[in-house]
């Protein structure tokens, strides 16, 4: 059964053009049962959101700023979240911001035992990234491998776009590896991709130009990997090792 998910946007923070994939995105974790972006909607910088609304279900809510200087959206996003984590129906909630505002929100829902998703742009502060279960990068959702009308693959992610792969990175997946392996030092990939997750809530291999993590793994060439049958069913299991 998917999880419900409450999708709260922070419409000042985030630009409209990313809306397809980030709710393609969302739906990979759970079925987004609340929908609401945040934001004045009589000022000008909105317009394009208003246009992409209705295509995706997502429901405005008006939030006036009263005060010079002060962001009544970031208030009015809390409030509602709050209501929504005591009216007990969700099971987890995704923050779309790059807003650090939101870090103590965050936080407060993990404390409830909810799931929390965040989603901003690269420029996002460490701790509202730290604060969530998983954090994505806004700009790798339009980074996808797309296949064209003739059937060609066309490839858009940027070089300049990519993070390398640092010897820091390495060492993450290297220690983590360590910590969930065997005696003979093999870990099963997708307990690695757990506990990387639990690390640094926004590692993802997407980060990388890569699509999964196993390729990423194949590329650092610092690793064994092994494929396994699997008893249970026709898919093979994954197994890595440091190199010693």
């Amino acid at each position: 059964m998917d999880k419900k998910l409450a999708v709260l946007i922070d419409g000042d923070n985030i630009p409209s053009a990313y809306i397809k994939e980030m709710m393609e995105e969302i739906a990979k974790y759970g079925n987004p049962t609340i929908k609401r972006i945040y934001g004045d909607w009589t000022k000008p910088h909105l317009v394009k959101w208003k246009n992409v609304l209705l295509e995706n279900a997502i429901n405005p809510i008006q939030q006036y700023g009263y005060t010079q200087g002060k962001n009544a959206t970031d208030s009015a996003m809390i409030i509602d979240a709050m209501d929504i984590l005591y009216s007990n129906k969700v099971d987890g909630f995704c923050l779309v911001s790059s807003d650090s505002d939101f870090t103590r929100l965050a936080t407060r829902l993990r404390e409830a035992g909810m799931n929390v998703i965040g989603i901003g742009e690269k420029k996002t502060p460490e701790p509202f990234i730290v604060a969530c279960d998983k954090f994505i990068y806004i700009e790798i959702l339009k980074n996808q491998i797309k296949e064209g009308e003739q059937g060609n693959i066309e490839k858009t992610t940027k070089k300049a776009e990519v993070d390398k792969i640092t010897p820091k990175v390495i060492r993450l997946i290297s220690s983590t590896i360590s910590d969930l392996a065997d005696e003979e030092g093999w870990a099963f990939l997708g307990d690695v991709g757990g506990l990387l997750q639990k690390k640094q809530p926004n590692f993802d291999s997407r980060n990388y130009g890569f699509q999964k993590l196993t390729p990423m793994i194949h590329a650092i060439n610092k690793f064994e990997i092994e494929s396994r049958e699997n008893q249970k069913g026709k898919f093979k299991l994954i197994y890595v090792r440091n190199k010693e």
